[in-house]
């Protein structure tokens, strides 16, 4: 499997990179800051440095060529305010869903957030209102195009070792904790499962081994 992985330098985006490497697997990292680019190339994964706030769909589209899939683990980041979290999170997911319908591209799978698709709640500070408002945009973008697609929801997230058990259903699960290792592995779990498309699915830590939780949505 060949992959394109936009947010290449984020945790999750090099748990998934190691994964992939670890069974052979291709994957290339689009990455902002060429700095970031030995820290990929550690996870087993290909630097591309390519910024996805200032890219052009055709330049993007190149990049995207051959790939199997595409997964978008980009977001602006802790500390950023709100206009980079709708030109991250919500503009640079649109971005690469057009350059992957330009590339033939049909496999996107979707970081997004928990909270995602509601209206953030009363008290809400500025910038976590625009991170809800641009995971929720992007979403909804990606809903709307004829393409392969998957939005993750992942749970509060944690950087303890992975347990592989789950609970990854549509909405709602309810409110939860998930460690990196294992959105990862569940990302990974889903591009091995194409009839698994077009869901929308929410993801904290259960009792379910991550096998079976998707078989169960398979079925």
């Amino acid at each position: 499997m060949n992959v394109v992985i936009a947010g290449g330098h984020g945790q999750i985006a090099l748990r998934l990179a190691r994964l992939l490497a670890a069974r052979g697997d291709t994957a290339l990292s689009l990455i902002r800051n060429p700095a970031h680019a030995d820290d990929v190339r550690a996870a087993g994964a290909g630097p591309v440095v390519l910024d996805l706030e200032t890219a052009k769909p055709d330049e993007l589209a190149d990049q995207l060529t051959g790939a199997d899939a595409v997964v978008f683990a980009a977001g602006a980041g802790p500390g950023s305010g709100a206009a980079r979290k709708d030109t991250v999170d919500r503009a640079a997911s649109v971005l690469l869903a057009d350059a992957a319908e330009q590339a033939g591209v049909r496999r996107f799978v979707q970081v997004s957030s928990m909270g995602a698709g509601e209206p953030p709640r009363p008290g809400t500070d500025d910038v976590w209102a625009a991170y809800i408002k641009a995971k929720t945009e992007a979403e909804d973008d990606l809903r709307a195009r004829d393409l392969d697609w998957l939005v993750l929801r992942p749970g509060a997230l944690t950087n303890d070792p992975g347990t592989g058990l789950v609970t990854l259903a549509e909405p709602s699960v309810g409110r939860g904790a998930v460690t990196r290792d294992d959105v990862a592995s569940v990302i990974l779990a889903l591009l091995d499962t194409p009839a698994v498309d077009r869901r929308t699915l929410e993801l904290i830590g259960g009792e379910t081994p991550i096998k079976d939780a998707i078989a169960a949505l398979s079925g």
